[in-house]
């Protein structure tokens, strides 16, 4: 509560925002936009990285520990994991080769082949660091903008003030308090 004179005036939050011009209101309500998508993507990044860390650590200690056979069934269940999926593709990979004659595992692997199964690795291993880094470069886009276009919103109520202290021709407390309380806001 403000008491200017014999009128008492409320500040509430709320209040101010719907009283706001339109180019405030306009840059706080990107600003909730950006904040409510990040919170989701931060939300869905957590939860999958969570995911992906438990599986990881899951399909290593059965790679570590069991035969051939269980590393990959442990491999095919845990589908969040990077290195189960790269795991497969090779698995997968070397199915192809060993469909040419000899399976692989029962003779060394020729230069084109190694070739082949390194560039499918590389490749598996990509498409899993950008599945796992996917909605990143959007917060941090909005990490590095947010405060700008904050700003801007706070020179726009500061230039509203301006207007204020110009039209009543004094500078009261009456005249620059909404104009700052918008500017801060």
């Amino acid at each position: 509560w403000f008491s200017g004179g014999e009128r008492q005036v409320s500040y509430d939050v709320l209040d101010l925002v719907f009283k706001a011009s339109l180019i405030v209101q306009l840059v706080l309500l990107l600003l909730l936009a950006f904040s409510v998508v990040s919170w989701a993507i931060i939300a869905g990044k957590w939860r999958e990285l969570r995911n992906a860390e438990q599986d990881s650590e899951a399909f290593l200690e059965v790679y570590h520990r069991e035969p051939f056979e269980a590393a990959f069934e442990a491999a095919r269940s845990l589908d969040c994991s990077p290195l189960a999926v790269v795991f497969l593709t090779c698995c997968n990979e070397m199915t192809r080769f060993a469909r040419g004659g000899v399976p692989p595992a029962a003779r060394r692997l020729d230069a084109t082949q190694l070739r082949a199964l390194s560039k499918v690795i590389d490749w598996t291993a990509m498409h899993e660091g950008h599945r796992l880094e996917r909605g990143l470069a959007f917060l941090a886009t909005v990490g590095s903008a947010s405060p700008f276009i904050g700003l801007f919103g706070t020179v726009i109520g500061i230039v509203g003030t301006f207007r204020s202290i110009g039209q009543a021709g004094n500078a009261s407390l009456a005249v620059v308090g909404p104009g700052m309380a918008e500017a801060l806001i």
